[in-house]
């Protein structure tokens, strides 16, 4: 801390300036106002205490300059002729605190104590706030079984300092469950990302761990990698697969004992990180095939959460649905839009390869094209022709008796759907069409239970 003293009583400054010296704090004295506007053009202090009587300028017009430069400079100021209206004035111009003379010199030290508390709190507010803010953003949508107990898990592990795991196809929202974990802990610190799978492997370590100047060529000055950046909270890792080995080690190296090394560095570095990792693959066949070192998945798998894929929680499909849409109609100002029946019915035949990532990429493209209503015409032609995979779709070991009549039922409702949509529900067009009777297409319809 930088304290700056100024009083034109020569001997009274150097007795203050050496108290607080002795105190730890870093003290210029100054005599003449002048000198300290002058070195405060180039020099900014953290605390001045200063005179309000003094020559050639009036103390207050001082104290007016030092916070135009800057406005958190704490400025204490002093005076052998207090009066309230000196007071006042002193306040209203942005003195921090009145002291009248005389006064014991610990008075001093313990109004700088008290602004260094204040300022630290101030700033835990701020990150309070922000972290606060953040926790209200994360918002997880579900009502399946297997969303619920991935919800409960990570709300018993936040709080610890474990490692997590995260198990899930892409699109699951691992990411989501990470930023979810870090802001129910108890750290103060940033949530730092890193998609492994995203960066060439030759550049991982320097991103992960950092590196000194002319550690290799390039390295022009010293990078900070993203465990230091994340000092103090938490690092997730995506697709913690696709580290090399000697990666691994040096990530079974950081989580052990807490420290890292950066490139072309003498020594080691404490980091105090919490980590996140997550996976779309089986971690432990990598290590049966020694793609995976078997200490790190030991070390990382304390604490698993698998994620279920969108096909496995049917019934948060139209929930998931209705909230994108929800979303959308607010981005786009329609607040008209809404899914034809055939889309529903849709969202729950489809597989949805791409997870809850998919749904909304798809919701988000159909909320632009349509008018009102959304229907299948809505959606990107990729997108609609993976129904025709569904049909081919059975559980092992159904029967083939019993597996011929499941496809006829499916290839019938598939091309009469079409056959509907294309004639705009006209039966006597559509049974033109698929060139049966009219008769023929109603009992179909009856008996596929298609309206």
């Amino acid at each position: 801390m930088k304290v700056w003293v100024l009083d034109d009583n020569k001997s009274f400054c150097n007795l203050i300036s050496q108290f607080i010296r002795e105190k730890g704090y870093e003290v210029f004295s100054f005599y003449d106002p002048s000198d300290l506007l002058e070195k405060l053009k180039k020099d900014s202090p953290d605390f001045v205490i200063l005179d309000l009587k003094l020559p050639k300028i009036n103390g207050i017009e001082v104290l007016r300059k030092i916070k135009e430069k800057d406005e958190n400079i704490k400025v204490i100021v002093i005076t052998a002729f207090g009066s309230i209206e000196n007071a006042i004035e002193a306040i209203k111009n942005g003195a921090y605190y009145f002291l009248t003379k005389p006064f014991e010199s610990e008075e001093i030290i313990i109004l700088m104590q008290k602004a260094i508390e204040e300022e630290k709190l101030k700033i835990e507010n701020i990150e309070l706030k922000k972290k606060l803010k953040e926790k209200e953003e994360i918002e997880i949508i579900g009502e399946s079984k297997a969303i619920k107990e991935a919800l409960l898990l990570s709300e018993k592990v936040a709080p610890v300092d474990t490692t997590v795991l995260l198990i899930g196809e892409s699109g699951t929202g691992k990411e989501l469950f990470a930023r979810k974990i870090h802001n129910e802990s108890k750290r103060k610190g940033p949530f730092v990302p890193i998609n492994c799978a995203a960066i060439p492997r030759e550049l991982l370590e320097n991103e992960l761990f950092g590196s000194e100047k002319g550690a290799f060529t390039g390295a022009v000055a010293r990078k900070i990698g993203k465990f230091e950046v994340a000092n103090g909270g938490t690092i997730f890792l995506d697709e913690i697969s696709e580290l090399d080995f000697d990666l691994q080690a040096k990530l079974l190296r950081a989580i052990e004992f807490k420290e890292i090394e950066r490139l072309g560095g003498i020594k080691p570095i404490k980091v105090d990180v919490r980590i996140i990792v997550a996976t779309n693959k089986d971690l432990k066949k990598l290590v049966n095939e020694g793609k995976f070192r078997e200490d790190l998945y030991y070390r990382i798998s304390t604490f698993p959460i698998y994620l279920p894929p969108l096909r496995e929680r049917k019934e948060d499909i139209l929930i998931l649905a209705n909230y994108f849409l929800e979303k959308f109609k607010k981005a786009f100002n329609k607040k008209d839009l809404y899914f034809s029946e055939e889309v529903k019915k849709f969202f729950l035949e489809y597989s949805w390869p791409g997870n809850v990532r998919e749904l909304e990429n798809a919701i988000e493209r159909a909320s632009i094209l349509a008018d009102k209503e959304i229907t299948l015409d809505s959606f990107q032609f990729p997108f609609r022709e993976k129904r025709l995979e569904e049909i081919f779709s059975l559980p092992k070991g159904v029967p083939l008796k019993e597996a011929v009549e499941i496809f006829r039922k499916k290839i019938e409702r598939y091309l009469i759907e079409n056959a509907l949509k294309e004639t705009n529900g006209d039966k006597k067009k559509t049974a033109k069409i698929l060139k049966i009777s009219r008769k023929t297409l109603y009992k179909k319809l009856k008996e596929l239970k298609i309206e």
